[in-house]
């Protein structure tokens, strides 16, 4: 028999660190709405979205917990039977999941120059997952008992198997085309760099709690830590989601300060040339100014942001 530690006290502890990690999902949000209020409407919206699927989860959890640990805590013999927000908590997942990496799907659409190719392939994943999670929440509705969900162990590993998948496609998608888009000027060189760092981040934080997840089902599918994985899936998502927005300003940040300190450089260097050689201003063949002082606007997802770049032109969404 299994013990409850490895029950439901996985089960509380994945409670927890999800209820912790909402609290980092409220901090961001507010971030974002705070210092991106230019943003359009349809971002925001989307922001909004996953926040309210993300509280909803978050309220189902602990609503099951509730029911488990206080409610039905002096009667063993109904531990065993399914709560319905137990059940339901699996859409909510599924559908923060789903926001979230139509997100970046369409990064890769807009980084790809449109290449229905490479979308159409990361959006069928995704769609894949998704339509997997629905159809565990129809099947799992009318069970009764942990017994009888077991019965589902197969399409449960689908899904984490499908979210594995997707956003490892996602990843590597959006870092090979981050990868191609290199220009070789610093300031790009930085800014790209940042880009496929937060890139693997959203891919892998995911990913590492969906494989958890499927291990442990696997593992010890008469125990719940695989349940506990699960619970912080959706709250990495929204995290990952926020995380990509909130970091524009200093991915820029630091670009336009490369470009200040290249540009005081380029002024020392024609002072000093002034002050030796006298009024006659020579070219420096070594500074890198193909002068960094056009103007250009990068539309990424929608999201208008106006900084200096080089010359060459480079689209790429944030």
């Amino acid at each position: 028999m299994t013990s409850i530690n490895a029950t439901f006290g996985a089960y509380l502890l994945g409670v927890i660190i999800s209820a912790i990690l909402y609290g980092v999902t409220i901090m961001q949000t507010s971030f974002y709405y705070l210092g991106y209020p230019a943003d359009p409407w349809h971002i925001k919206s989307l922001v909004l979205a996953v926040f309210i699927s993300d509280t909803i989860h978050q309220a189902l959890i602990t609503h099951s917990a509730y029911v488990y640990l206080v409610t039905d805590i002096a009667a063993p013999t109904r531990l065993g039977n399914l709560v319905w927000s137990l059940v339901v908590e699996v859409l909510f997942n599924a559908i923060t999941a789903f926001l979230v990496q139509c997100f970046l799907t369409m990064r890769v659409y807009r980084l790809s120059n449109r290449n229905i190719i490479a979308t159409a392939s990361v959006l069928v994943a995704i769609i894949v997952q998704f339509v997997l999670s629905v159809t565990y929440v129809v099947k799992a509705i009318p069970l009764k008992t942990f017994v009888d969900i077991e019965k589902l162990k197969i399409l449960s590993s689908a899904i984490n198997a499908a979210t594995v998948v997707s956003d490892v496609m996602i990843a590597a998608c959006l870092c090979f085309l981050l990868q191609k888009a290199r220009t070789g000027f610093r300031r790009s060189n930085n800014m790209i760099n940042k880009l496929i760092m937060f890139s693997l981040n959203t891919g892998l934080l995911t990913s590492l709690f969906a494989i958890a997840s499927l291990i442990s089902i696997s593992v010890r599918p008469d125990a719940f830590i695989y349940i506990s994985f699960y619970f912080c899936l959706g709250r990495m998502y929204c995290n990952s989601l926020l995380a990509t927005l909130n970091a524009r300003r200093v991915i820029r940040g630091e670009s336009l300060d490369d470009d200040m300190s290249m540009s005081r450089q380029g002024v020392t260097k024609k002072t000093t040339t002034q002050s030796v050689i006298g009024t006659t201003q020579w070219p420096m063949t070594n500074n890198i100014s193909i002068k960094i002082d056009t103007t250009q606007e990068f539309v990424r997802d929608g999201i208008q942001d106006e900084y200096s770049a080089s010359s060459t032109e480079m689209k790429l969404p944030v």
